[in-house]
């Protein structure tokens, strides 16, 4: 079993990360403070998934998107809120892509099932340190994603309500993710967005990574394992689009199969995926 992580405030500097981030020995990588503020990150959420085996994620922290009609994207999925889909395994979250027909609440029938978790209704955040450590899936036509969406969403749509991307894979690409954002003016194939790559030929299926963002007033940092790899500023908008990113956001988890990036699976895309998330933790500057 997993040893308990007590709510803190963590400053970044003398402080023994491995206690803070690891699992199996391995380090958070948390970066230092930027320049402009020095207050320490506090950990003001947190879901470290150490409920009973079998069980699904907490329904005080997260709902689910329920549906097959492709999601704004021609995805070839159904999300469900099964446990066939979405359940707690050895403290961990397993996101499982079963290839299945299934015929959801919405009537309609798809070819393949997953999951889509969101923490929208019950917990939203205005800036702040947001991160997942994560094992992806793999194979032609998978979209893991970890990213958040403004929680005006439901009155105002998308992109108006902003979208912040802390990480993308797809499975044709498996040593590199996306981090993106999106917002009027600027969504779709205009998003901002820059991408990672692992060293070396690895990939993000065959151990656990870090992915986060340092998300302030006036600049999104993006990280995996604690190295810095984009930073966006609204200098980076469209001349005339607006930064829409001071504003409270909620959190999002989904494995998506198909649709008109990753493309669809083929006949290497071996099923069933599983997309394996440690931890989600949100920090704020000095718990604020």
């Amino acid at each position: 079993m997993r040893r308990q992580r007590a709510l803190a405030i963590v400053a970044l500097a003398g402080v023994n990360l491995l206690m803070l981030g690891t699992r199996g020995g391995n380090a958070a990588g948390l970066p230092p403070n930027p320049p402009a503020d020095r207050r320490p990150w506090a950990l003001v959420w947190s879901d470290e998934f150490d409920a009973t085996n079998g069980s699904l994620p907490d329904p005080t922290k997260w709902t689910f998107d329920i549906g097959g009609g492709g999601w704004g994207n021609s995805e070839l999925e159904t999300y469900t809120g099964r446990p066939e889909n979405a359940y707690l395994q050895d403290g961990l979250l397993v996101i499982q892509v079963r290839k299945e027909s299934y015929t959801g609440p919405d009537k309609i029938t798809r070819g393949y099932t997953s999951a889509r978790l969101k923490t929208q209704g019950l917990y939203q955040w205005t800036h702040g340190r947001v991160e997942a450590r994560m094992k992806l899936p793999y194979g032609q036509g998978l979209w893991p994603a970890f990213w958040m969406l403004g929680s005006d969403f439901g009155q105002i749509g998308s992109p108006a309500c902003g979208e912040i991307d802390i990480m993308e894979n797809i499975g044709r690409e498996p040593s590199i993710v996306h981090g993106t954002i999106h917002g009027p003016g600027y969504s779709g194939d205009d998003g901002i967005t820059s991408s990672y790559a692992l060293p070396g030929g690895q990939r993000f299926a065959d151990d656990f990574h870090v992915f986060a963002i340092e998300w302030e007033a006036k600049f999104i940092r993006f990280y995996v394992d604690g190295k810095l790899y984009a930073t966006r500023r609204p200098s980076d908008l469209p001349s005339g689009a607006n930064w829409v990113f001071n504003k409270p956001f909620f959190i999002i988890l989904n494995v998506a199969v198909g649709g008109e990036w990753p493309g669809d699976p083929d006949s290497t895309t071996i099923f069933p995926q599983t997309m394996l998330v440690d931890y989600v933790r949100v920090y704020q500057r000095g718990g604020s």
